[in-house]
């Protein structure tokens, strides 16, 4: 009764102060432990959702706690005028881990505000007018990033003009792609696996018919990488994943592990032509922040989780296409369960099992972002639970 009367209790101050901006699930998470949530009416629940794609190595690793304990007690913020070793030492290990030929970081906080950084540069260094994206890719909700999100204009843009023109390209049209990227683009920005957009594999065709075009007309290439990236495919990157290295590349959530943080990494030839005072923030780049992403993705390579995602991927596909499951697309652990029926239907129904999974921009796909660290007997409790619910 004690837990039923704190969650009615915490559900009236959020009516009372909190903006009423987001759609919530019908559970209250009092803790969580690796790929389970502890909800506060005593509901274990398997967690498949992993925070929005952001619980990389689940709740609670002993590692990523040390990590932040340690970094807290010795210097918990510190601006970037004054250096320290943490933040290259974690820019040094991220770029050891991609293995691309982007060997430049800027630490930031989140990941529209990495993306908002790099569509900046772009522009700054072409002198151009416009930005290409991909139909249905999101990429945040800043003024830069909202406007090359599909879709955000007519939903929730809200500024009075975007700052610069846009042009979308389907994203499955290799040969569209000469269509629109010219002489006035700037950068052209994708998702290499679509997130919103449905856990959408865009696929190495187009992703190399936007490098060759870019590289044709001068225009940067942005891989976003803020949902599919940190290992997420299975592999460092997606521009790993697909053999298609961008100018820049941008990630966050993951690289965290439930920390702000995000990154935009460059190439030399774009870092080349940086300035002072070109790019700033106060919080990008926080010991706290720099001591995590580092301890993320030793935890990652350590573990062996790159191969782990890989494996267990497979088995998600080869177990799961069961009751209203017709098919499967994305990568790793990026993965959407195509659906005979709504999304948000499917998706009620497992949270009723215990189960809890996300939905897309897309009304029949279900999303799946869990931890590096789930296994094959979670994967056995979704395909059970699946199976049950009616196609």
């Amino acid at each position: 009764m004690a837990n039923v009367d704190r969650a009615k209790e915490t559900q009236s101050a959020v009516r009372s102060h909190l903006a009423q901006v987001f759609a919530q699930y019908p559970i209250e998470i009092a803790h969580g432990e690796g790929v389970w949530l502890h909800a506060r009416d005593g509901r274990k629940i398997l967690d498949f959702y992993g925070g929005h794609a952001v619980a990389a190595l689940g709740y609670g690793h002993p590692r990523w706690l040390a990590a932040l304990e340690r970094q807290a007690r010795q210097m918990a913020f510190q601006t970037n005028a004054l250096p320290m070793a943490v933040r290259e030492r974690a820019a040094a290990r991220l770029v050891r881990f991609a293995g691309l030929a982007l060997d430049t970081v800027f630490w930031l906080n989140s990941g529209a505000e990495a993306n908002e950084n790099a569509l900046k540069i772009a522009f700054k260094m072409t002198g151009r007018s416009k930005a290409v994206a991909l139909e249905q890719g999101w990429h945040g909700r800043t003024a830069a990033a909202g406007a090359v999100t599909w879709g955000a204009l007519e939903k929730w843009y809200g500024f009075p003009r975007r700052p610069f023109d846009v042009e979308f390209v389907p994203r499955a049209a290799p040969a569209e792609v000469e269509r629109f990227v010219d002489r006035d683009t700037a950068a052209v920005i994708v998702e290499p696996v679509q997130g919103v957009g449905g856990a959408y594999d865009v696929g190495a065709p187009m992703l190399k018919a936007l490098r060759q075009r870019c590289d044709e007309v001068g225009a940067l290439l942005i891989f976003d990488e803020v949902q599919c990236g940190v290992g997420r495919t299975g592999a460092p990157f997606g521009a790993n994943y697909f053999g298609v290295t961008p100018d820049m590349l941008t990630t966050a959530k993951m690289l965290g592990n439930g920390f702000p943080v995000s990154a935009l990494m460059l190439s030399r030839r774009v870092a080349a032509q940086l300035k002072q005072d070109d790019m700033g923030t106060t919080f990008g780049g926080g010991p706290m922040a720099c001591a995590v992403a580092e301890a993320v993705i030793d935890t990652i390579e350590s573990e062996a989780l790159l191969a782990n995602v890989r494996q267990v991927s497979t088995y998600i596909r080869s177990t799961c296409q069961i009751g209203p499951v017709t098919g499967c697309q994305g990568a790793g652990f990026l993965l959407g369960l195509k659906t005979s029926r709504p999304a948000k239907e499917v998706q009620a129904a497992l949270l009723e099992r215990n189960i809890l999974t996300g939905t897309s921009g897309d009304p029949n796909v279900l999303r799946l972002l869990p931890a590096y660290i789930l296994n094959e007997s979670h994967v056995d409790r979704l395909a059970e639970a699946l199976a049950k619910i009616p196609a």
